[in-house]
C-alpha cells in the first residue's frame, strides 16, 4: 500500500477464470472513524481479469501493479488514474515452470524499475520494467519451495522455503549460491513469508506453518535470534510498520491479525540500559517514535511473556483465514478468505 488506494487479491479457491485484480479506495486517509477504527466500506474504482491465483503482488510506483500468478506468469498492470483503468502494460508468460507444466510464482518484490519473482520451481527471477527479457535467472536456486522475497539491501535479496531456510543472495557475485543460510534448528518447519526492519537492515522477521514468530539477525549465527508463539495455524504474512518499526503485524489462517508493539517500563534509552536480555526500544523523548532506533533492538531479546513485547488482536472477531495484509501511517488492510476486506485508519502507532 503506497496511497489511499490499494489493490486486493482474489480469493485464491475462485475458479481461475473468475479471478482478478481490484484496485479500492479507502476515502480519506487519516480521517477519524468509529472507536474501533472501523468506518465505510471501501469504494471499488476498478478491476481486470488476472488469469489465474494472485498469489502475490506489490505496487512498482504510483501507476503501475505487479502479480505473480498460480500459471507462472508475471504480469505489470497499469492503473490510469484519468478513466479509472486498469490494463495489462507487460507479462512473462510462464516465468516459473516445470518441463511440462507451470509452476506458480509465488513471490514477488519491486524496486523500480527491477522486480524480482521467486517460485514453486526453485527459481529466483529479476526482470526491468522497462525490457522485454529477462536480466537474470538463477535456475536451480532452491530445490524446494521458495515462498516468499524481499530486498535486504539494493543488491540483497532474502527468500525463505518449504524445508525451513532463510537464504540471502546478494546479485552483485556471478555465482547462483546464496551468500548465506540461515535455517530453523530440529524439525523442518516450513517459512511462508519475510520482512526486514526497516531501519536496522539485519534485523528480520519470518513466519512459518507453525504459526511462530521468528526474528534473526543475519549478521552474526544461523538460527533464530528470538522465537515467539504468534499464531494456531500458518502465518502468510509478517510486515514491520514502515516508518514506525517497534510495530510489527502478522496475519494467519487461523484468523487473526496481531498488532505487535515493543514495550520499555524505563525513560532510559535501551544502549544505556546494559545487557542484551533487558534491550529495549524507548519510546521517550530521548528516542521519539519513528526517530534514532536503539544500538540493539528489542527485537532481538523479543520476549512476550516478559513484556517485552505487547500484542493487540486488531479484528472485531475471528474470521476465515487472513490472507494478505498492509500498514502505512495509522492504516491497516488485510483481507480474509471470506471476501472480506478490513481497513482500521485509527492503528495506535
Amino acid at each position: 500500500m503506497r496511497s489511499p488506494n490499494f489493490i486486493e487479491k482474489s480469493n485464491k479457491f475462485m475458479k481461475e477464470n473468475d479471478n482478478k485484480i481490484s484496485l479500492w479506495s479507502i476515502g480519506n486517509y487519516g480521517s477519524s472513524g468509529m472507536e474501533d477504527g472501523f468506518e465505510g466500506d471501501p469504494q471499488l474504482l476498478c478491476e481486470h481479469k488476472h488469469a489465474g491465483d494472485v498469489l502475490d503482488l506489490q505496487f512498482l510506483d504510483q501507476d503501475r501493479i505487479v502479480t505473480a500468478s498460480s500459471t507462472g506468469a508475471v504480469t505489470i498492470f497499469r492503473n490510469h488514474q484519468n478513466s479509472q483503468t486498469i490494463s495489462v502494460s507487460q507479462r512473462w508468460a510462464r516465468a516459473h515452470r516445470y518441463p511440462c507444466d507451470n509452476a506458480p510464482c509465488t513471490g514477488v518484490v519491486c524496486s523500480s524499475p527491477e522486480i524480482v519473482t521467486v517460485g514453486e520451481d526453485g527459481r529466483i527471477i529479476v526482470f526491468r520494467a522497462d525490457q522485454e527479457g529477462v536480466i537474470r535467472v538463477i535456475e536451480n536456486a532452491d530445490s524446494s519451495t521458495i515462498h516468499a522475497v524481499t530486498y535486504l539491501r539494493t543488491t540483497e535479496i532474502l527468500t525463505v522455503n518449504s524445508i525451513g531456510q532463510l537464504k540471502m543472495w546478494d546479485f552483485r557475485q556471478q555465482c547462483n549460491s546464496p551468500s548465506q543460510i540461515l535455517s530453523l534448528s530440529g524439525d523442518r518447519v516450513p517459512l511462508h513469508c519475510v520482512d526486514r526492519h526497516p531501519n536496522q537492515q539485519h534485523i528480520v522477521a519470518t513466519g512459518g506453518q507453525d504459526g511462530m514468530l521468528c526474528v534473526w539477525d543475519v549478521r552474526q549465527g544461523s538460527t533464530p535470534f528470538s522465537l515467539m508463539e504468534a499464531h494456531s495455524a500458518e502465518m502468510w504474512e509478517v510486515h514491520f510498520h514502515p516508518t514506525n518499526p517497534d510495530h510489527l503485524f502478522t496475519c494467519s489462517e487461523d484468523g487473526s491479525l496481531l498488532h505487535w508493539e515493543t514495550s520499555s517500563h524505563s525513560d532510559m534509552p535501551s544502549f544505556l540500559q546494559g545487557g542484551r536480555n533487558n534491550s529495549m526500544i524507548s519510546r521517550s523523548a530521548m528516542a521519539p517514535a519513528g526517530g534514532n532506533q536503539s544500538l540493539i533492538s528489542t527485537w532481538l531479546s523479543g520476549d512476550s511473556s516478559k513484556g517485552r513485547l505487547e500484542t493487540t488482536h486488531m479484528l472485531p472477531s475471528q474470521t476465515l483465514s487472513v490472507n494478505s495484509l498492509d500498514v502505512l501511517g495509522q492504516c491497516l488492510v488485510c483481507g480474509t478468505d471470506g471476501e472480506a476486506i478490513f481497513v482500521n485508519r485509527q492503528v495506535p502507532v
